[in-house]
């Protein structure tokens, strides 16, 4: 199977923030999905599709990834409204409760989505509700991913530990009591290329269509932004494998073959 990846597209009313045009950035990441990876299942957005909850913003993603050779679905993050989410992405799941949260079947099993936005905070948190839930899927499913928008670990980037997922060891409780069902989890809100393995399951988060994080990695720094370029993953699966490519799409035309006796580029 293969399926991207995109997270935090932070849209705003007018298509632009932090002198960033965020709306071609989308734009360029929804042509460059269809022109090389239009074989893609599906497109899962973890979440902050908007910046400030403004209805038009909303309406600005939901018409730029309508353009998608595949379905997309989204999450909710803490920039998120969840009124005026749900009313510019008529299509965007939801559970009965109301919440971001819902189960897609794959080819390669079940992705399964929580809603980690908790009023009040830009940090987040999975309640009881979803928890419950969440141990009634991965009964069901051998192999199940995990998506959110907060991820469950610390980063090492003290302005992202300060508005991290409040409750991870309450997931934890209910993944453990599934040992092997779950087999990569996959989250947003870093605005960075971030890998590696939370309690022993593996993780990644990609950078944003909007802008990134900086990685002041030192413990004390306030939270920081870059206009670093934006990316998106490409994630392939299969019985032994879960391989996450991330992909830097508005520089595709710094791509060259090479001469490798010369060392040099081919000549064209």
């Amino acid at each position: 199977m293969k399926f991207i990846h995109l997270t935090d597209p932070h849209m705003t009313a007018s298509g632009e923030l932090f002198d960033l045009d965020l709306e071609a950035r989308l734009s360029d990441a929804v042509e460059s999905i269809n022109r090389r990876h239009s074989d893609a299942e599906l497109v899962m957005v973890t979440g902050d599709i908007a910046h400030w909850g403004e209805p038009l913003a909303y309406e600005r993603v939901n018409r730029i990834l309508g353009g998608l050779a595949m379905p997309w679905y989204p999450l909710i993050g803490n920039h998120d409204v969840p009124e005026a989410y749900f009313a510019g992405l008529p299509n965007a799941p939801k559970d009965e409760a109301g919440r971001a949260c819902f189960r897609l079947d794959t080819s390669a099993g079940a992705f399964i989505a929580l809603d980690t936005l908790t009023e009040g905070t830009h940090a987040g948190s999975v309640d009881n509700r979803q928890l419950k839930w969440l141990d009634g899927e991965l009964e069901k499913s051998e192999d199940s991913f995990l998506f959110l928008h907060h991820g469950p670990s610390r980063t090492g980037i003290a302005g992202m530990d300060r508005i991290p997922l409040l409750n991870p060891d309450d997931l934890y409780a209910v993944i453990a009591a599934h040992p092997g069902n779950l087999r990569h989890i996959f989250f947003g809100h870093m605005h960075r290329a971030f890998h590696g393995s939370w309690r022993g399951i593996p993780f990644s988060t990609v950078k944003a269509t909007a802008h990134q994080v900086a990685a002041l990695i030192d413990g004390e720094s306030p939270l920081t932004s870059s206009r670093e370029m934006p990316a998106y993953a490409v994630v392939l699966i299969d019985d032994e494998n879960v391989l996450v490519h991330d992909i830097s799409y508005m520089e595709e035309a710094a791509e060259f073959t090479y001469d490798r006796e010369a060392g040099r580029p081919a000549a064209d």
